[in-house]
């Protein structure tokens, strides 16, 4: 049987183990399940003395890795099977997204001050030309990196203009996302997205950019990490609905068996401290990604946060107007009342979804209408255009939203 530790910051809080056949089991540590301020690694994972067995453990833990292509590469440079979700949780689940690490047994985790290793200009153009060939950084000494996804990214570190590279399970404060060469103009696309979503009041994580080996690269603050007063950065504990409701991540889309919108709503619902609040900023984001033209905003790509004993909604990420694309599903990645495009939801679709979610329509058709009228006001001002690094694909994205948000 091969176990791995699995921890929440510094603490312990369960096994990990793999038996001969494959199957994977999840139990948790006597000392967690002792403590009064324990908290369960997932939703679907509460705390019980009983082990949970097969794809009930394997649906939290296979949510922490690399989607699809990038966990082919992933695991063909680490000589690796991809559906061995242990194996590779091994080699890469050092540092992943919220306060979960997976290490070796009996291995002290390090201080969360943490091992390092500085990246000077010319270092950091060699890793950004690295991980368009090795997402990852996978089989680089010392970087033990996981987020999932299906896009090239990498956990860093990030003071002011100074970068570093966390190693073994060191936390890191940013998400750098170097452009790929099958989707041009994608950095500056999400930030001009990322940007308008902000300036609309939504609560979305800082975004930089920054050209590195004449890669354009887009820099995400994470909001699942913060930095104490000592400048200490600490983690704070997340799940992607996907994970919370119990769907694998190879089913993350609505019409591969994923979640639909009325389940994300039931979720807040049930599982968020402050409900109310967080289905409204949920319903603001579905209306957003719709106005832009996202299809992809399937069920990783919402995600819940777990601080001071709340559960709430965590901020916005991975918005981009994919429409942009010819090439890429017009189909919503959750539909809008069965709409089959994102192209063509009308009130009758939006108002299906309200049924289907048990929301009121007023209520819904007031915040679409907001959204729209905040959007056309902030696109009117041009301000994003100005400030943006490509003014070009910026002024193409913000004709094709401005277009929309008229419809």
């Amino acid at each position: 049987m091969k176990k791995l530790a699995v921890f929440l910051n510094e603490r312990q809080v369960g096994v990990l183990s793999q038996d001969r056949s494959g199957l994977l089991e999840f139990q948790y540590d006597s000392v967690w399940l002792d403590d009064r301020r324990a908290t369960p690694l997932s939703r679907t994972l509460p705390l019980q003395d009983t082990p949970f067995k097969g794809n009930e453990a394997r649906v939290f833990f296979a949510g922490i890795l690399p989607d699809e292509g990038i966990r082919h590469q992933v695991a063909s440079i680490l000589g690796i099977s991809e559906r061995n979700d242990f194996v590779m949780l091994e080699h890469i689940g050092g540092e992943c997204a919220g306060a979960v690490s997976l290490l070796p047994m009996d291995t002290v985790p390090v201080p969360e001050s943490g091992a390092t290793r500085p990246l000077d200009r010319q270092e950091l153009d060699r890793i950004v030309k690295l991980l368009l060939q090795r997402p990852l950084l996978a089989g680089e000494s010392g970087v033990r990196l996981s987020l999932a996804g299906s896009q090239t990214k990498l956990p860093v570190i990030k003071q002011n203009d100074s970068f570093a590279l966390p190693l073994g399970n060191t936390p890191s404060t940013h998400i750098l996302k170097p452009e790929p060469e099958r989707f041009p103009g994608l950095v500056d696309n999400e930030f001009f997205c990322m940007s308008l979503a902000k300036e609309i009041g939504l609560k979305v994580p800082a975004v930089s950019w920054l050209r590195i080996d004449m890669t354009p690269c887009l820099f995400v603050e994470r909001y699942d990490r913060v930095t104490d007063s000592n400048g200490v950065v600490q983690r704070l504990h997340q799940e992607d609905f996907c994970q919370a409701l119990g769907f694998p991540p190879e089913r993350k889309y609505q019409q591969e068996g994923g979640p639909l919108l009325r389940d994300a709503v039931a979720l807040l619902r049930d599982w968020s401290t402050l409900p109310a609040i967080d289905i409204l900023d949920f319903l603001e984001g579905v209306i957003f990604n719709v106005v832009i033209g996202n299809a992809d905003a399937h069920g990783k790509n919402y995600s819940l946060l777990y601080s001071n004993g709340e559960r709430r909604l965590a901020p916005l990420y991975d918005l981009v107007s994919t429409i942009m694309w010819p090439e890429l599903s017009i189909v919503p990645a959750m539909k809008i009342g069965q709409s089959s495009s994102i192209n063509r939801i009308t009130s009758t679709n939006w108002q299906k979804m309200a049924n289907e979610c048990r929301i009121g329509w007023p209520m819904l058709r007031n915040r679409i209408n907001e959204i729209c009228r905040k959007i056309k006001v902030v696109l009117e001002q041009g301000e994003l255009i100005e400030s943006s690094n490509d003014q070009k694909i910026a002024g193409y994205v913000s004709a094709t939203i401005e277009e929309r948000v008229s419809m």
